[in-house]
């Protein structure tokens, strides 16, 4: 704009000027496009970078460091349990018959080697099909994601555990050939009981490792990697079978097999066959462990321990216990006569409790009072001498006879026989107390006693074993026990890492002691013996023990191989009913042991 001055009027002159021209619209729509592109890329990248700084330790995780597994063996060399075995022995392709990698591929990835971290043709083929059912029907998830999503990420369903997938995705087939990848998803995949692996699934269902598995089994297992819980041929046997033939039909079309595999395989689907109750052998492998930590110290690999168990008389047991306890508790012990322990079971029902009442420290009654008479036997006592039973009573303790009634003059035997209480007191008082306790050191037990006459009478607590292993030692000829569970223990590849070296016995009783007390011993299971209900065919002898107020109740006995204890009562040291003795109950599950 100008100013003139004319006549003094100044006049705006205005000069025409032309107004700047803005973009054409297309141009401002690429720039807006690539301004929101930059953006949107800057947002991403961000995001990714978080989620990838948050994602956990590769190597740490890949390769993870878990329980040392512990497989317990009897005394045949079978498997009766492990523990810790949430992961199988590791498998590969190599080592695997091919149609077990194949029935998993067939079904869960068949492009599996032909596509990248991702297959994008299965990946589109989910979508349309799920956007066609309106609902989530397919997934499209390639092994290698799968194997990911396995060992990294938790089954939370947010979008950063997916870039995640992605990440690690591409991460492991970067690292890794196709070969290997499937390997870790078949040592990964979660599958039953929280077990990971085809391996650990293949023990658990079928009872044979992964390297032994039928074209059957193979595509059992196969059928439930899509929803373990909901295929599998335990809980769901018929949807597993129905799910097996598809794997079948797929391995067949993939030319993994032939139609005539493919129709034998699947006249053999069948359900799975859980495996043999192994709380029944909880209370032992517990016990077990215990040595075996204290031998090894901390695991760091895996172990097979071989133990002196034998099977079938433990799962005998089992089955006796429960039915004879009823209301109350109870704990049997067996071991041989040079201590290795045969069976165990700490109580009626381990999954209900797991407290192990074989170890349990309770007042042993008259149980105990074979350690007096052979304190007598060695002071030159026979069963025949006379004793004399009548009320008994040092300073303010006077224990009575369990029924109350006293017999006067009678034989050794017979005082043993019927348990009467005054005659191993006065014995006592003979021979003195030191010369009791020294005996029952010999025996094992001396340091777990009290110096008092209660004592006597069986008021010093032990637990089953150590009792048992008194009357090992007399059925033993005399000689020295000493309770094991383990002969020796290997890793996974055979090497020995402890192997039992027995030591030499001690004579503890001289044969004539042993001779009385082995005679004695038969006298109380025979007709008018506390413990006559335990006599069967093959039983040498035995004890009979009840605690004060029927708070416990003991027999112990053996056979021609075995010595075994048993225990009742209750956990809270409650009485029991005045009717439950050592020659009831205790017996009565003696005899069908031993029968």
């Amino acid at each position: 704009m100008r100013w003139l001055n004319r006549g003094g009027i100044i006049l705006a002159n205005k000069t025409q000027q032309k107004e700047p021209q803005r973009p054409p619209f297309k141009r401002r729509l690429l720039v807006y496009l690539f301004n929101l592109i930059l953006f949107a890329t800057i947002f991403v990248g961000a995001y990714v970078l978080v989620v990838y700084l948050r994602m956990p330790s590769l190597d740490a995780i890949l390769y993870e460091t878990r329980p040392a597994t512990v497989v317990f063996v009897d005394n045949s060399g079978t498997e009766i349990r492990s523990s810790n075995r949430i992961m199988g022995t590791p498998v590969s392709v190599e080592t695997l018959p091919p149609h077990v990698w194949q029935a998993i591929v067939a079904i869960e990835d068949k492009r599996f080697f032909n596509h990248g971290p991702l297959d994008l043709r299965g990946t589109f083929r989910a979508v349309v099909i799920n956007l066609f059912k309106g609902h989530f029907a397919s997934g499209g998830s390639s092994i290698t994601q799968q194997t990911a999503k396995n060992i990294f990420l938790s089954r939370d369903k947010k979008i950063s555990r997916k870039v995640q997938e992605l990440i690690l995705s591409h991460w492991l087939e970067n690292r890794f050939s196709k070969e290997q990848i499937l390997d870790l998803y078949m040592n990964r995949v979660s599958l039953v009981g929280g077990m990971r692996g085809i391996d650990a699934a293949a023990r658990a269902m079928f009872q044979v490792p992964a390297n032994k598995l039928t074209i059957a089994q193979a595509a059992q297992i196969a059928a439930m990697l899509k929803a373990p819980t909901t295929y599998s041929p335990l809980k769901n046997p018929n949807k597993n079978i129905e799910r097996a033939r598809t794997v079948l039909t797929e391995m067949v079309r993939q030319n993994y097999i032939d139609i005539n595999q493919a129709r034998l395989a699947a006249q053999n689907l069948s359900p799975a066959r859980s495996v043999a109750d192994t709380n029944i052998y909880r209370y032992w492998t517990d016990y077990v462990m215990d040595e075996v930590e204290s031998r090894l110290g901390e695991l760091r690999s895996d172990v097979y321990v071989y133990t002196t168990l034998d099977r079938r008389l433990q799962e005998h047991i089992a089955d006796i216990l429960p039915d004879h306890v009823g209301e109350y508790q109870g704990a049997v012990v067996a071991m041989s006569r040079d201590g290795a322990v045969r069976a165990m079971s700490g109580g009626a029902d381990y999954q209900l409790s797991q407290f192990n009442r074989a170890l349990a420290m309770r007042q042993p009654g008259s149980s105990f009072k074979p350690v007096v008479y052979l304190v007598a036997l060695e002071n030159g006592m026979t069963p025949d001498t006379l004793v004399n039973d009548s009320p008994f009573a040092i300073g303010d303790y006077n224990p009575k006879n369990y029924n109350e009634r006293y017999y006067g003059d009678i034989t050794l035997a017979t005082a043993f026989a019927k348990s009467v209480n005054s005659v191993p007191l006065k014995l006592t008082q003979t021979f003195g107390i030191d010369s009791v306790l020294n005996m029952a050191g010999r025996l094992g037990v001396g340091t777990k006693l009290h110096r008092e006459y209660s004592t006597v009478l069986g008021a010093s607590e032990m637990n089953l074993i150590d009792l048992t292993n008194v009357y090992a030692v007399i059925w033993n000829m005399g000689e020295s026990v000493h309770p094991y569970s383990i002969t020796k223990i290997t890793d996974f590849k055979g090497n020995v890492l402890y192997e039992r070296n027995p030591s030499d016995s001690i004579t503890v009783l001289q044969p004539q002691t042993v001779a009385y007390m082995t005679e004695m011993l038969s006298n109380v299971v025979a007709v008018g013996g506390t413990g006559h209900r335990a006599m069967a065919t093959g039983v040498l002898g035995g004890k009979t023990g009840t605690s004060n107020d029927n708070r416990d109740a003991w027999f112990v006995g053996a056979t021609d191989d075995l010595v075994i204890g048993v225990w009742v009562g209750n956990d809270d040291f409650s009485p029991m009913s005045s009717k439950i003795t050592g020659g009831t109950i205790p017996a009565e599950i003696f005899h069908e042991i031993v029968k």
